[in-house]
């Protein structure tokens, strides 16, 4: 399907994306150690929300199972899928490349460097009511694509192969680091790969209203962006031309995908591939314009993110990581993009 014909049946694909997210949402809410039935699924919901007048046909663990366990976890795993992937298509336009993912500037660095010395030296405990690791995890993401952008900058440009490097650099620097932490601590090693291998189990209300403003404050930015994310495709002269200012959208590109980025990663670990196989897939279908491209982008990772982490507790009995599963389908992805665009990278 081409873009002109995407254009054309916009209500149609539009119709099919929330039909889709219904449809693994209500998946998702019935799978599990206790299936639960769709008529048992509506009805719970429908009295939470007081359209129904409360009953007592299901058991109050039924109702717990699904409204505290299952719903926050669905929804969580939307917005980190949904953020992944716009993060991918800001950085795969920024830096016109179409191996980019959120994590190449070293945020998953960052953040894996952050977790690790809140399970080494603080345990899990919680700061200003907030778990340490998450903390930490933000705040070692953000830090560290903001030390790799002041050593790119060369005076007010950023040159897109400097910043490349640079994230390269500081992300074997982290992870020497961390082999170091884990073999000095090696008591805290399980829980750090775990940590590393991205999971969305236990996720609870708190963690989904502490990442909701983050996506969707991180959406309006890129899509009030898209306009000058698409002439910035013809290059940065030519965007400076047709009146972009190239330099100022480089930066708020960077300050906003490190920021939501890292609040995903802070609550979900690392969790790959969802930022590099999104935006390529969501492409074929809607073109390059930004204005399509990050929404439509936005509800395809999360609603890829929804159906792996279905997989990753349903497959066998003991949970797999989720990042396990996205690794699994991505990384053939991958490997097929690198044979299609090998010349490209050459």
């Amino acid at each position: 399907m081409k873009a002109s014909k995407f254009m054309k049946n916009k209500r149609a694909v539009i119709a099919l994306s929330f039909i889709s997210l219904f449809a693994f949402t209500v998946l998702n809410l019935s799978i599990g150690a206790v299936n639960v039935n769709f008529k048992d699924i509506i009805q719970i919901i429908l009295e939470r929300l007081g359209v129904i007048p409360f009953q007592n046909s299901i058991s109050e663990s039924t109702k717990y199972i699904i409204l505290d366990v299952r719903l926050p976890r669905i929804i969580a795993s939307y917005f980190v899928g949904g953020t992944l992937a716009i993060s991918g298509v800001a950085y795969q336009g920024l830096l016109k490349n179409p191996m980019a993912d959120p994590y190449i500037l070293g945020i998953s660095s960052g953040a894996a460097f952050g977790a690790t010395i809140s399970i080494v030296f603080f345990g899990g405990i919680k700061i200003l009511g907030i778990a340490s690791i998450n903390l930490t995890a933000f705040i070692g993401a953000v830090l560290v694509v903001f030390i790799v952008y002041n050593i790119a900058r060369i005076g007010n440009d950023v040159p897109i192969t400097t910043l490349l490097l640079s994230g390269i650099a500081m992300s074997q620097f982290l992870a020497a680091l961390m082999a170091v932490m884990m073999l000095m601590y090696g008591e805290s090693l399980h829980i750090i790969i775990h940590w590393t291998m991205g999971s969305l189990s236990g996720k609870g209300w708190d963690k989904v209203f502490s990442l909701i403003p983050y996506s969707l404050a991180g959406l309006a930015v890129l899509l009030y962006l898209s306009r000058d994310m698409d002439l910035m495709l013809l290059g940065d002269e030519n965007a400076n031309n047709l009146g972009v200012n190239s330099e100022r959208v480089k930066k708020t590109i960077l300050f906003t995908t490190s920021i939501i980025t890292g609040a995903a990663v802070a609550i979900s670990g690392i969790i790959g591939f969802v930022g590099l196989i999104v935006p390529h897939a969501v492409r074929i279908f809607t073109g390059p314009r930004h204005k399509v491209l990050l929404p439509v982008s936005f509800n395809a990772g999360g609603i890829l993110l929804m159906f792996c982490d279905t997989l990753a507790r349903s497959v066998i009995t003991q949970e797999i990581p989720v990042g396990i599963v996205t690794a699994i389908l991505g990384g053939p992805f991958f490997l097929f993009l690198l044979y299609k665009k090998k010349r490209e990278v050459l």
